[in-house]
């Protein structure tokens, strides 16, 4: 398990998740950086709303790791502040953008240092900011063709939490069927859909609890009885006998089974 901090969120109202940060940090001093790559548009102005509401927390050293087409990820101020942060925050928007320019760098080499080694070193990610933190990320599927071969799609992540696949606004977007669907597709990863407003904190040495308001559902497909995954024709149904599938909610603790998983 790593030794830092990761929390993780499903996207919607995020002023309380906010709160939990703060209150996680050594001292309301401490330097936080917000990761705006996921935000496409306007990322000045997400950060601008995020520093407001921790300044509001009397956190107030929140700086902007803006790192996109124009500010590529490993240049040496970049990294100096990366590795002086107390926290880091990784924004909603689009995770694809999270791995096109994260992937493979000296920043993600250190982000990943930082949460193995470090007590006290806090990532937190919401929306599609939680979701590119797993091994595998999802990136499209809706809806009833979600549960067609072809019907997704699947992408690396940035790893941070390796054996883990997570979907964000799951129940407000009905993504029950890709989340199955990708479990099946990748059996071996634990799949964690989580509702907005809702989250997962993970700490070192302890069992991963679930906060907020709504609801996180669990796909494991480590026992999978049977499966049309593999050879499916694309655009006919895929199916899978044997998924174990659980509804968790604040105070709930996630088991993450056996020690490959974690």
């Amino acid at each position: 398990m790593p030794q830092g901090t990761l929390v993780v969120l499903g996207g919607g109202y995020d002023d309380p998740t906010l709160a939990l940060l703060a209150g996680l940090l050594p001292a309301r001093t401490a330097p936080i950086e917000i990761l705006t790559t996921a935000t496409a548009h306007e990322p000045a102005r997400t950060h601008a709303a995020y520093a407001r509401a921790l300044h509001k927390l009397d956190c107030p050293h929140v700086g902007h790791l803006q790192v996109d087409e124009d500010h590529p990820a490993d240049a040496p101020a970049t990294l100096a502040r990366l590795r002086a942060a107390a926290l880091v925050f990784l924004t909603g928007g689009d995770q694809e953008r999270l791995t096109e320019q994260l992937l493979g760098t000296e920043f993600l080499r250190i982000l990943h240092e930082r949460c193995q080694a470090e007590p006290g070193f806090i990532l937190a990610g919401t929306s599609a900011g939680a979701s590119a933190l797993g091994g595998q990320m999802l990136v499209a599927g809706r809806g009833w063709r979600s549960l067609l071969a072809g019907g997704i799609e699947v992408i690396p992540g940035l790893g941070i939490l390796p054996h883990l696949l997570i979907d964000q606004h799951f129940v407000e977007r009905a993504r029950y069927p890709r989340l199955l669907h990708a479990i099946l597709a990748h059996p071996q990863l634990l799949g964690l859909g989580l509702s907005e407003e809702t989250g997962i904190i993970f700490r070192p040495d302890q069992a991963p609890e679930v906060f907020g308001d709504e609801v996180v559902m669990v796909v494991d497909g480590s026992a999978l009885t049977a499966s049309t995954y593999a050879g499916r024709p694309i655009g006919k149904p895929v199916g899978g006998q044997g998924f174990s599938v659980s509804l968790l909610v604040a105070g709930d603790t996630l088991v993450l089974g056996e020690a490959s998983r974690g």
